[in-house]
C-alpha cells in the first residue's frame, strides 16, 4: 500500500512539474527511461559499478602492460619530496626546481628547501592580501561579484610559480632542517579552515568600519576627502592588529621563522642564503607559458588576484601552440634545467603504475556513453583546468619527435613510478597547461610578445585555478 501511495504522489509531483515549460513531464519521463534497457549485459554493469569504483573497472586491458621507462634526456635530481595532506605542490615544485638548480651548481647530495618556511610567509601575504582587496573595493557592494569573490576565496594553500618567485625574492630561503615540517603544515586544511573563517569576519569589520564611518561625511569636498582619509587611516591600522592574529596562528602551527641560521661555519641570514646560493632572478628570469586553446594564441594574459603577494605580480603568461611550448621544454631539458610544470592530473592517471595515458581507461565502453569534448572546450565548460603542479625532469626523443615525458611529483617515493609520473605525448598534449622556463631557453619571438599589455582576466575565470 505504502508502495502504491509513494509512486501516485512521484507521478501527481511530475504532472504538477510539467504545467511548467521545459519540466519533465510523464511522456518524457517515459521516453528518457528507455535509456536503460535492463538487459543481462546492463545488469551485469550495475551489478558490478555497484561495488566497484569506476576507474578499476575502466582499466583498459589492452594497454595494461607497463610503459618503456628510457628516457632519452633527463635533468639531474636528488630525492623525492612528499606535500602530504596539503596543497602546497606548488611550493614543492617550485623548490625542486631551485633545488636542481642549486645540486647542479653546488654539487649537493640530498638536500631540500624548507617549504614549512615558505609557507608560513605564503599565508600572511595571501592575508594581507585578503585584507587589502577588501579595503580596495570598500565603495563596492557586498553583492558585487568581485566582493563575493573575495570573501569566497580568503586563503588558500594553492598557488603557482608566481608565488614562489616573489615570496622567494622577499623573504629568502633555508635548509629544511632549519625550519622542518610541522604536522599542521603536512595537514592544511584545519588551519585553512580556521585562518578563512577569521579573515571573513575581519573582512567584514573592516568593511562595516568604512560604511560607520562615512555616514556623517562632510558635504564640502576637501572637508570630506580629509574625513575619508581619516577613517582610512584606522583602517589600515585595524588591518595590522588583525595580520597581529593571523601571524600568531602561523606561529603555533608552522612554528617561528629564523631571522639567522648556521650555514658552513658561518651565520647568514635567509636572504642571503638565496642569494648565494643560486645568484639569480627569480621574479625577472623565467617565462611564463600557457597552452589555452580557448584563447588568442601570441598574446599575454594576466589573472586578476592570481598572486600571492599584494605587492607581487599577477600570473602572467603568453598562450602559445603546444607544439611551440615543447620545444622550449626540450631544450631546458637538454641543458639540465628542470621546470615548474602544472596539468590535470587527474585525468586518466593509473597511479600504481605512474603512468598518464589516454589509453589507461575507457570510460565510453563501460558506461556506454561517448565523452566528445576537445581540450578547448573541456576549459570553456570548466572540464578541465590545471590541478596540480610538478617539475618536469625527462624527455624521450625518437626521430626527432617526443614520445613521453617525466616529471619529479611530490606525492612521496612509494607513489607512481618511484615518485614520478610518466606522461605519453598524446596526454601531454591534451592535459598539461603551464610552464615555466628560463628566459635564456625562450626563442627570440616569444620574449618578443611579453612587450604587449597584457589581457586582464577576472579572478573568476577558468584558468584561475591555483594548483594545489
Amino acid at each position: 500500500m505504502k508502495i502504491r501511495l509513494t509512486l501516485a504522489l512521484a507521478l501527481m509531483s511530475i504532472a504538477a512539474a510539467a504545467q511548467a515549460p521545459g519540466g519533465i513531464t510523464p511522456e518524457m519521463l517515459s521516453e528518457i527511461s528507455t535509456g536503460w534497457s535492463g538487459s543481462r549485459a546492463d545488469k551485469a554493469l550495475r551489478n558490478a559499478i555497484g561495488q566497484t569504483p569506476i576507474n578499476t573497472l575502466a582499466v583498459n586491458a589492452e594497454n595494461a602492460a607497463m610503459i618503456d621507462t628510457g628516457f632519452s634526456d633527463m635533468v639531474r635530481t636528488k630525492g623525492i619530496t612528499d606535500q602530504k595532506s596539503s596543497g602546497r605542490c606548488w611550493l614543492f615544485t617550485g623548490l625542486n626546481v631551485l633545488r636542481a638548480a642549486a645540486i647542479s651548481k653546488w654539487d649537493l647530495g640530498e638536500f631540500q628547501f624548507s617549504q614549512n618556511y615558505c609557507f608560513f610567509w605564503d599565508q600572511l601575504e595571501k592575508a594581507n592580501l585578503f585584507l587589502q582587496a577588501i579595503i580596495d573595493t570598500r565603495d563596492k557592494p557586498a553583492s558585487d561579484r568581485e566582493v563575493d569573490w573575495l570573501f569566497e576565496h580568503p586563503i588558500g594553500d594553492g598557488g603557482t610559480f608566481t608565488g614562489v618567485a616573489n615570496l622567494v625574492s622577499k623573504y629568502g630561503l633555508v635548509p629544511a632542517d632549519v625550519m622542518p615540517e610541522t604536522a599542521v603544515a603536512n595537514a592544511t586544511s584545519q588551519m585553512r579552515t580556521h585562518l578563512a573563517t577569521l579573515l571573513r569576519q575581519d573582512g567584514l569589520r573592516l568593511r562595516d568600519m568604512w560604511e560607520q564611518g562615512m555616514i556623517n561625511a562632510p558635504r564640502n569636498a576637501a572637508k570630506a576627502r580629509k574625513h575619508s582619509e581619516n577613517i582610512l587611516s584606522l583602517i589600515e591600522k585595524e588591518k595590522v592588529a588583525m595580520l597581529k592574529d593571523v601571524y600568531h596562528v602561523l606561529a603555533l602551527c608552522l612554528g617561528v621563522p629564523p631571522e639567522e641560521f648556521e650555514w658552513k661555519g658561518r651565520t647568514v641570514t635567509p636572504v642571503q642564503f638565496y642569494k648565494e646560493l643560486l645568484g639569480y632572478d627569480l621574479e625577472g628570469g623565467y617565462v611564463m607559458l600557457m597552452n589555452d586553446p580557448s584563447r588568442e594564441y601570441g598574446k599575454v594574459y594576466e589573472i586578476q588576484y592570481d598572486r600571492h603577494v599584494y605587492d607581487g605580480q599577477n600570473w602572467l603568461y603568453v598562450n602559445l601552440p603546444v607544439e611551440r611550448i615543447k620545444e622550449m621544454a626540450v631544450a631546458s631539458i637538454k641543458a639540465g634545467v628542470a621546470m615548474y610544470f602544472s596539468c590535470d592530473v587527474g585525468k586518466f592517471l593509473d597511479r600504481r603504475k605512474g603512468v598518464a595515458d589516454l589509453q589507461n581507461f575507457d570510460y565510453g565502453s563501460l558506461l556506454g556513453v561517448d565523452f566528445t569534448m576537445d581540450k578547448k572546450q573541456r576549459i570553456q565548460t570548466h572540464a578541465s583546468g590545471s590541478s596540480h603542479a610538478m617539475t618536469l625532469i625527462a624527455v624521450d626523443i625518437k626521430d626527432g619527435k617526443p614520445r613521453k615525458w617525466m616529471v619529479e611529483n611530490s606525492w612521496g617515493a612509494d607513489s607512481g613510478y618511484k615518485g614520478n609520473i610518466i606522461m605519453t605525448d598524446e596526454w601531454f598534449d591534451e592535459y598539461m597547461f603551464r610552464l615555466v622556463v628560463e628566459r635564456r631557453f625562450v626563442p627570440a619571438d616569444v620574449l618578443e610578445m611579453l612587450g604587449q599589455k597584457p589581457i586582464l582576466l577576472p579572478a573568476w575565470d577558468p584558468m584561475y585555478m591555483p594548483e594545489e
